[in-house]
């Protein structure tokens, strides 16, 4: 068969699913969904007395959603291909089934007389194609190609002998000419040089894939701000009818804002050691046995917002009303960590060389690059990483002093600051810690009193990865926020069992 994948329609978004052939991509790295699936993570137990209908009546809601939620959430969203592995099994039948078909059609239209039976199935797909590239308004090119691939008419022109594949085959160019994006003109020029009918056709076919993914992606686009003007309604009804069919689709999010409360009470734990699985099945905090003063539902959800960033990887039991954001939130904890790193190095590389390198702003920039290039295996071994670092980092402060006629650092200073840095590797480093919870600080105030005001009050030791940070928090901030309005009403309603009722009816979610 010919190797041309379906698509989302392009009239309703809505009805697309998120699943193979085709992918969503962003330009920075390919996203792995394994946990964009609300039902993925769940144990067998959710599934217990839904019929098959349902689970794929569910299943096909959760595709709905997750593109919904991703278009909005994600301005660099966009469909693409999906390239299995040269060497896997499933690549190697396609490729065989593949060549199979091109190689059966060529021997029926080579017959004599020829065969056009798999001809008019591809004509058939072809016509279904083009049909699915027009927009609603182009109702004469509509009808024109109605007219001209009239499937009717030409089954009794193949039964005749009479079926002319190289006139429909340039009819077809002709089309793929006025419909193609700019981008694809190359493409199908170069099809018009191919005499080969059965080349030509499988050339036509692949030149079409990829105007279909032109128009999907199009599509997206024009569909974003109409999503984005009505995505928490559509989220939060969305989510509702899944919780409908399965009303334990929230325990686990109720897990996680106990814990949240639970750690209002307590102080909170080292920023290098996330909590474990165990610890995420908190019981209600005691109030008044700590004699404490019931926090606000908001300030619960944020902490709860916040412990995202410290999540075992290890713990599944991740908040349903999240688990859409969960390869987002992965992401951002470790640039985050990524951040802290950066942040300590320069920290304590400035420590050892004054303000007049650092003033500086082509250094610090040069120094930046360095280190993050650098650190780009820190999780997988942090001493060795370190090690170059603090080599690196040495000989760029010695020759920056150099250059400005300034006195070198001595052996002994040399030294130090080669410790100090290596010394960041450890976990309870305290430079590492320092810089660790003044980020989480940055980002908790950036929920409670929102990124431009936060911006005007910047953290000390902070200032030297501003421009990152903003970033950081501007992405976390919008995502936390859009979370908060879809799924405010039912933080609402778990909090009212978490927090006495006299403090929650103070501040609503």
């Amino acid at each position: 068969m010919p190797k041309i994948e379906e698509t989302m329609p392009q009239n309703d978004s809505t009805e697309a699913e998120s699943t193979p052939p085709y992918v969503s991509k962003t330009p920075e790295q390919s996203q792995e969904n394994k946990s964009c699936c609300i039902d993925d993570h769940s144990p067998e137990s959710r599934a217990e007395g839904l019929s098959v209908t349902d689970l794929i009546e569910t299943v096909n809601e959760v595709s709905k959603l997750s593109i919904a939620h991703e278009i909005v959430v994600n301005q660099d969203f966009y469909m693409e291909e999906r390239v299995l592995p040269p060497n896997s099994a499933e690549s190697q039948f396609m490729e065989t089934m593949y060549n199979a078909f091109w190689d059966h059609l060529k021997e029926q239209l080579s017959s004599t007389p020829p065969d056009f039976t798999c001809a008019l199935e591809l004509l058939e797909k072809v016509k279904g194609i083009l049909l699915s590239l027009l927009l609603p308004r182009q109702n004469r090119l509509k009808n024109e190609i109605e007219e001209a691939l009239d499937m009717d008419l030409l089954k009794q022109e193949a039964e005749h002998g009479a079926l002319d594949v190289p006139h429909l085959s340039n009819y077809i160019l002709n089309l793929m000419t006025l419909l193609c994006a700019p981008v694809r003109d190359e493409e199908v020029q170069k099809l018009e040089n191919i005499t080969d009918p059965v080349h030509l056709l499988k050339g036509i076919f692949h030149v079409l894939g990829l105007m279909k993914m032109d128009m999907v992606n199009y599509t997206i686009r024009s569909l974003r701000p109409y999503l984005q003007e009505h995505s928490i309604e559509y989220e939060r009804a969305k989510f509702q009818e899944l919780l409908n069919k399965q009303p334990n689709l929230l325990d686990y999010t109720t897990k996680w804002l106990t814990k949240a409360a639970t750690d209002l009470t307590t102080p909170p734990p080292r920023s290098s050691d996330p909590p474990s699985s165990s610890s995420m099945a908190s019981s209600p905090p005691n109030w008044e046995a700590n004699s404490l003063e019931p926090p606000s539902p908001t300030m619960v959800l944020y902490q709860g917002y916040l412990n995202l960033l410290l999540w075992d990887p290890e713990n599944e039991e991740f908040p349903e009303t999240l688990l859409m954001d969960r390869n987002r939130l992965q992401e951002i904890e470790s640039q985050l960590n990524q951040l802290t790193i950066l942040a300590s190095v320069l920290l304590v590389a400035r420590s050892f060389s004054g303000n007049v390198l650092f003033s500086s702003p082509k250094f610090v920039d040069k120094l930046k690059c360095i280190t993050k290039a650098l650190t780009e295996e820190f999780n997988s071994r942090p001493e060795e990483v370190m090690l170059s670092v603090s080599e690196q980092v040495s000989l760029e402060i010695h020759q920056g002093l150099k250059d400005k006629g300034l006195t070198a650092l001595n052996s002994d200073n040399a030294a130090s600051l080669r410790g100090q840095l290596q010394n960041i590797a450890k976990k309870d480093n305290c430079v590492r810690t320092i810089i660790d919870q003044r980020i989480r600080l940055f980002l908790k105030c950036s929920l409670i009193r929102g990124m431009q005001e936060s911006l005007l009050d910047f953290p000390g030791g902070l200032i030297l990865i501003e421009g990152e940070l903003a970033e950081l928090g501007w992405k976390f901030v919008n995502l936390m926020h859009h979370n908060q309005q879809v799924f405010g009403p039912h933080y609402a309603e778990i909090l009212k069992n978490i927090i006495p009722p006299a403090q929650t009816q103070e501040t609503e979610v």
